[in-house]
């Protein structure tokens, strides 16, 4: 993995910049800066369109910069700063000159393939990036670490899961190391049938039972597709092939990852389903940053269990690990698919099965290609997209149809 010594700060306070300020990742940042003024500066922070939430943050922060990916925000964005002496942008090249201001660390917390530029670029200019983003690595792995070695760049896991393991793994002694495992809740349907997860809702799906994450993160983990893009994380992270990455469902969320050693010995990292704790750690990293947690009593919490995945289920799973053994662009693939299908389904267009249903059947019809560049990364990303949802509109005609059918 790509962690190296810590930059020198010479006593002063660490430089922060955020991409995705306004979401989950990014607001749980935000209080931790928050709550350490003394120990961070903010240099640039950027939002998709939420213009009011990005202008507050950035004046309660003093951000020197702030800029939206929509355009369309922009207006709105340089009214509620006017006369902060805060500069502000707009669109995919604003988000690219936030990653290129002069930062420490840059949390990339951008949701899907839209991060993929701005946290390449942080990665060019030799920053300590912490990867929020896993499509960062899932879309172009190879790449991105291939920039890493070249730039001199290093990443920090944000994940809990792969924060958990690269907490627990030695890195001093790799060749004494057999698996690492994954912990995944299991999602709001781990006990349901295939056939009740055939009429289950948006609104159902995005209810995670112990973590508070985005919309679209959290019907990720319901289809435990979440989990098999973690796979391939990790596989890049620790370099490691599939069969070594084991994924075991903890219902409780309070083992967050596991690394188990050829002599046997395993060690696990515990703590509270709260992603302020891995996101602490790398803020402060290698020291650890304070936050009013609340501690673990695990009298109290009494059992922890412990089942394998159903991957018949929830075949996303098998479909993340068939695309990461594939190699080239297949995971590329994977990802665009699974955006376009869960954003269909957040949107009523297409049942909760239908979406790893879409994936596999792109995944058919595009099996993937080279990866030299970022722009072969964004043609094969549009290529899937544009048959996700042709795949899509027929689910979808499909969808209604039963749905009419069903309310007669």
């Amino acid at each position: 993995m790509a962690v190296s010594a810590a930059v020198p700060l010479a006593g002063r306070p660490r430089r922060i910049t955020i991409l995705g300020s306004t979401g989950s990742v990014g607001r749980s940042t935000v209080d931790l800066i928050s709550r350490n003024r003394d120990r961070f500066t903010v240099e640039a922070l950027t939002a998709n369109r939420n213009a009011k939430s990005l202008a507050e943050q950035a004046v309660a922060l003093g951000a020197r910069f702030a800029a939206v990916a929509d355009p369309t925000a922009y207006v709105e964005l340089k009214e509620r700063l006017a006369g902060t002496g805060i500069a502000v942008g707009s669109g995919p090249a604003a988000l690219t000159e936030a990653a290129d201001r002069p930062a420490d660390l840059l949390m990339a917390g951008i949701v899907g393939a839209a991060g993929l530029a701005p946290t390449l670029t942080a990665i060019r200019r030799g920053r300590i990036v912490a990867l929020a983003n896993k499509e960062a690595l899932v879309c172009a792995g190879s790449l991105f670490l291939r920039e890493v070695k070249r730039h001199g760049a290093t990443l920090l896991p944000v994940d809990s899961e792969h924060n958990a393991i690269w907490q627990c793994f030695d890195f001093e002694r790799v060749d004494a190391i057999d698996t690492i495992t994954l912990t995944a809740s299991g999602g709001p349907f781990r006990e349901f049938s295939t056939d009740q997860m055939r009429g289950v809702t948006p609104q159902q799906a995005v209810a995670h039972p112990t973590w508070n994450m985005g919309a679209k993160i959290s019907i990720d983990s319901a289809t435990l597709m979440n989990k098999g893009l973690e796979v391939i994380e990790a596989h890049h992270l620790f370099q490691l092939p599939s069969e070594r990455i084991g994924i075991v469902v903890h219902p409780q969320s309070i083992v967050h990852g596991f690394v188990t050693y050829k002599d046997g010995t395993v060690l696990a990292h515990m703590g509270s389903p709260d992603m302020r704790t891995p996101i602490s750690y790398v803020l402060g990293w290698p020291e650890r940053t304070a936050y009013p947690a609340k501690g673990l009593d695990l009298a109290a919490i009494g059992r922890l269990t412990f089942e394998p995945p159903d991957e018949t289920r929830f075949p996303g799973l098998r479909l993340a690990r068939a695309a990461l053994i594939s190699g080239g662009c297949a995971a590329t693939v994977l990802n665009a698919a699974n955006e376009t299908a869960v954003y269909a389904f957040m949107d009523d267009r297409i049942g909760f099965l239908d979406i790893a249903a879409t994936v596999e059947e792109t995944l058919t019809a595009l099996p993937g290609g080279r990866m030299d560049s970022l722009d072969d990364v964004y043609e094969i990303d549009r290529q899937a997209r544009e048959i996700a949802a042709g795949i899509v509109a027929a689910r979808g005609r499909a969808f209604t149809g039963r749905n009419r059918n069903e309310t007669k």
